[in-house]
């Protein structure tokens, strides 16, 4: 390559379009902006969501549900999942920290173990809710269900 080899790409460069610039140009007069109207007019831009008079959609669909401010959403982790992470790293102790790098959450997740699945192991898990099967299932091992 060199330099004066170089050239634009094909398409990228195509001739100006020089609006208002007399009726011989083509697009004097009106400018191409049509006659009268909203569009038409300096200072003009499109509000979002506006279809052309058409009631919008957004008024258009009917108003339901609720959003309430303060849900606390978990990732939920069952205890077949817990049973196999023990398995595979060979520790008896499972922490937020422990899921978070075996890739199971990201760290701004919060934790609920729930009790499907058999856990046959004893284990201390730690998390931030437990389900009541869950609790009864670490437990009937021996082990600890701490909530953080």
């Amino acid at each position: 390559m060199k330099l004066h080899n170089l050239t634009p790409s094909a398409g990228s460069l195509g001739k100006e379009k020089r609006v208002g610039r007399g009726q011989g140009s083509g697009h004097g007069k009106t400018s191409t902006r049509g006659h009268n109207g909203a569009q038409s007019r300096s200072g003009y831009s499109r509000k979002k969501g506006f279809e052309g008079g058409q009631m919008p959609l957004q008024r258009r669909l009917p108003k339901f549900g609720f959003n309430n401010p303060n849900r606390v959403e978990y990732k939920a982790i069952n205890l077949s999942t817990i049973e196999a992470l023990i398995e595979k790293l060979g520790s008896d102790i499972i922490t937020v920290d422990t899921l978070i790098e075996a890739g199971f959450i990201s760290k701004n997740h919060k934790v609920k173990i729930l009790g499907n699945g058999a856990l046959t192991k004893k284990v201390d898990l730690s998390a931030h809710a437990f389900s009541k099967s869950a609790i009864a299932q670490i437990e009937a091992n021996q082990g600890k269900a701490i909530i953080i």
